[in-house]
């Protein structure tokens, strides 16, 4: 299988490239599907992007023939036109055709997918896909959109695709990159850096995959259905987690890194409160390792019931919970921060260009 360097490096003087970064979130997630956040005054979502990427890349030619391909998943697909693939009635690489669908662009191509992400791993992963295919098929049908404008176009594709609401906290690290807050208020979404040290939050958080995959699309939906039907003890806890989100925000930009520990530890204790299903046997027991190696808080990525857990560290004992995550069936994932979000890269000069 094509890794993801010898996907960046493999290239045609006339393709397209773009990647962008997935997240963690820290606090404030689900609240993001709306219309939760309208019933929540001050709610907020705090996530930071990883330096573990998603990418697309378009190779145009002059057939008419489209080929979609993912690299990480195995799969490929051919359609003698776009009329052809308009017409089909299932995709082997949906995400990719959907958005083809939308920007129906003239002529042919080939339009590959590759992401460092683990497949289920919580760290929204399609999204970031869904950013950087969105920007690249922009730029190869010649549409001026800006960014913002590709994040709604990725959210609605998404939520085609999953077939139920999505929110919109993921697209923001993968646009922007960074440590975000994105506030969700009742004339728009908006976000705001973090102003924290990036190479402090590199030294205290672990990243870890589970090796099951998750739902979100299922978790999030009952737990949104149980807000929508007015489940007085799910609203009451979205209530708390969004004064968490508001705090989380608060510490990090300040470096309170106790404070920090302590709200994710209470914000894990509310979301499993609201979705039990959250957490597994597997996922315990990983947890109850890294704290026993110097993890002082951890949390499951996403909407859990598999994936990634994030976890804060004492200083300086990165390696030694990573090397017990390992060493109990986890597979440790570098944890660095994306210094920026959206990139085009140029690929015939093996140079990347920030948007």
């Amino acid at each position: 299988m094509l890794s993801f360097p010898e996907f960046l490096s493999h290239d045609s003087e006339n393709a397209i490239l773009a990647t962008a970064p997935c997240r963690a979130d820290l606090a404030g997630g689900t609240i993001d599907i709306w219309p939760l956040y309208l019933f929540h005054p001050g709610a907020m979502s705090v996530n930071v992007a990883l330096e573990i990427r998603a990418g697309c890349k378009i190779t145009p030619h002059s057939a008419s023939e489209i080929a979609l391909i993912s690299h990480d998943m195995g799969r490929e697909e051919r359609f003698a036109s776009l009329d052809d693939l308009l017409a089909a009635e299932s995709y082997a690489h949906a995400l990719a055709a959907y958005l083809v669908r939308f920007f129906k662009p003239k002529g042919g191509f080939a339009l590959e997918t590759h992401s460092e992400s683990p497949a289920g791993a919580g760290i929204s992963g399609s999204s970031a896909l869904m950013i950087a295919t969105s920007a690249a098929l922009a730029r190869l049908t010649g549409r001026e959109i800006d960014i913002e404008q590709i994040r709604v176009i990725a959210q609605n594709v998404e939520a085609q695709l999953i077939r139920v609401p999505t929110g919109c906290q993921d697209y923001y690290p993968a646009m922007y990159g960074g440590v975000s807050e994105v506030h969700l208020e009742i004339d728009g979404v908006r976000r705001e850096t973090i102003p924290v040290s990036l190479d402090e939050m590199d030294q205290r958080f672990v990243l870890f995959y589970t090796g099951a995959p998750r739902q979100s699309g299922i978790n999030n939906w009952e737990v949104f259905k149980q807000h929508v039907n007015g489940d007085e003890r799910v609203v009451r806890n979205f209530d708390e987690i969004v004064v968490i989100a508001q705090a989380m925000g608060s510490a990090l930009a300040s470096e309170r890194w106790q404070e920090v520990e302590k709200l994710i530890t209470e914000e894990w204790t509310l979301r499993r409160a609201n979705a039990p299903g959250i957490s597994t046997p597997l996922i315990d027991m990983l947890m109850e390792v890294a704290h026993d190696n110097g993890a002082r808080a951890a949390k499951v990525c996403g909407a859990g019931g598999g994936g990634c857990v994030i976890a804060v560290v004492e200083k300086g004992s990165r390696q030694r919970v990573e090397n017990a995550i390992r060493q109990h069936g986890g597979q440790p994932l570098e944890f660095k921060v994306a210094r920026d979000g959206l990139r085009f890269h140029a690929v015939s000069k093996r140079q990347m260009v920030r948007v």
